[in-house]
């Protein structure tokens, strides 16, 4: 086992710890550094890990060698710049944090730290997780593999030949929830217009949705192939289908996951280092 330290114990950093434990990691092996007692004691609790304060961060990254930086993204500066000296060693370091790449990491922690980012989503807490990951030049093919080990365990997770395709993986799956969320929410909403009771809009919704993410994953056919197979000529869900294309759900899909990306860019520039100025 090898020592392992979070920086933050928030909700991904409690999925992550839980996940990785049940693969097999040793708890002992891992120290989360939390400001707030009350996440720090609860994690201790349930998973028998070994909780520092955030004031000791630098100390217990000397002894690392894998950093999950699993701070919010306004706080990285903050919380990076501190352990630059500690992490002379070369630990593998990965940020979940989003909008902050390899550049700002690297201008805060040293040129020669190996990076990864990494972009995970919420159902990781339910180890359903899908997550995005990327690694710069200086991370070797052991660092590698320890990090997919890291987000295997909540999920799937797939590596991206290019920095800025992390902003792609963060407009699919990182914001993609909240989407199937949206629509969840609108097809129950339109059931109790329709006469549904709303305890019996939301299940049915909810169990709609279950049930079609377990036939794309375990059915072997394309979620197009899926679609025609329910899709009987002249029937219901094709007048359904016809009026989504009508009007516009797959220019209106593009438009946002567009927009998405274009924002996880943009919080690159805002919370990256900022130029001196004379």
């Amino acid at each position: 086992m090898y020592p392992l330290l979070f920086i933050g114990g928030g909700n991904m950093a409690r999925s992550l710890i839980g996940g990785i434990i049940a693969a097999g990691h040793s708890a002992e092996a891992i120290t989360v550094c939390e400001p707030n007692a009350d996440v720090g004691a609860a994690l201790a609790r349930d998973f028998g890990v070994v909780v520092a304060d955030a004031s000791a961060a630098a100390h217990c990254a000397a002894a690392a060698e894998v950093i999950v930086l699993a701070v919010k993204p306004q706080q990285m500066a903050a919380v990076a710049e501190p352990l630059a000296a500690a992490v002379s060693h070369r630990p593998l370091l990965v940020s979940i944090a989003a909008g902050i790449d390899c550049a700002a990491l690297a201008h805060w922690l040293g040129a020669a730290t190996p990076l990864v980012r990494a972009m995970p989503n919420t159902p990781a807490l339910l180890q359903q997780g899908a997550t995005g990951l990327y690694a710069a030049d200086s991370v070797s093919p052991a660092q590698r593999q320890r990090a997919e080990q890291l987000f295997s365990a909540i999920g799937v997770a797939h590596w991206v030949g290019r920095e800025e395709l992390i902003d792609t993986v963060t407009a699919l799956s990182g914001s993609g929830p909240a989407y199937f969320f949206l629509l969840m929410e609108l097809m129950a909403k339109v059931a109790e217009e329709m006469g549904l009771d709303a305890a019996t809009a939301h299940q049915l919704a909810v169990q709609t949705a279950q049930g079609a993410a377990a036939m794309a994953r375990h059915s072997g056919d394309s979620p197009a192939t899926l679609r025609g197979k329910v899709t009987s000529p002249g029937g219901t869900t094709e007048r359904a289908l016809a009026i989504f294309t009508r009007q516009g759900l797959e220019s209106t899909v593009r438009a946002a996951m567009l927009g998405a990306a274009e924002r996880s860019a943009e919080m690159a520039a805002e919370l990256g280092p900022q130029p001196h100025k004379d």
